[in-house]
């Protein structure tokens, strides 16, 4: 069970926002040049520390633990965009007749958004690996050829992002 927030932690997160929000806001907004995305990647970065019930206090270097997990956050955020950009891209392919409604689209982003937030920490190879079998349907046998490979580490791959998948909760 999770304890209560202290009247006393609320003082000392409040504290610690009003003096670090606006340097961080700044801070952000350099490195996003949009001032709503900036706005919003400050605001989760408070909210990591938050949820991760880090005391303010024990904090040494506030500006620089805040910055690390605001270039995290941006990190994040590019990957996203970029994933968005192909997904869009592949189905802009598509024949108009094939092509999945905006409803399914939203949810079919939201899907790759889970799985390559769960394949974040695995090797490139693992998760070409994954993206190829799932993504293009790809048998072990062809997969192997197109990494060089042989069919039983793509099996091993294929079992560590499935794992990985699982933990995370993401399941394909």
């Amino acid at each position: 069970m999770v304890s209560p927030v202290s009247v006393s932690d609320t003082s000392k997160l409040s504290y610690f926002f009003s003096d670090h929000h606006r340097w961080l806001l700044q801070y952000v907004q350099r490195q996003l040049n949009h001032r709503s995305d900036a706005e919003d990647t400050a605001a989760e970065t408070f909210c990591q520390i938050i949820a991760a019930r880090v005391d303010p206090a024990a904090i040494e270097q506030p500006r620089a633990y805040l910055a690390t997990i605001a270039r995290r956050l941006i990190f994040d955020r590019y990957r996203r965009r970029r994933l968005e950009e192909a997904y869009l891209e592949r189905l802009m392919l598509l024949p108009e007749a094939l092509a999945p409604s905006p409803e399914q689209t939203h949810l079919l982003l939201e899907a790759l958004h889970a799985i390559d937030s769960s394949l974040a920490g695995l090797p490139l190879i693992v998760k070409k690996a994954f993206l190829l079998s799932q993504l293009d349907g790809l048998p072990y046998a062809e997969i192997s050829q197109k990494l060089g490979v042989s069919e039983r580490t793509v099996g091993r791959y294929m079992t560590q992002a499935l794992r990985q998948c699982y933990l995370s909760g993401a399941h394909p």
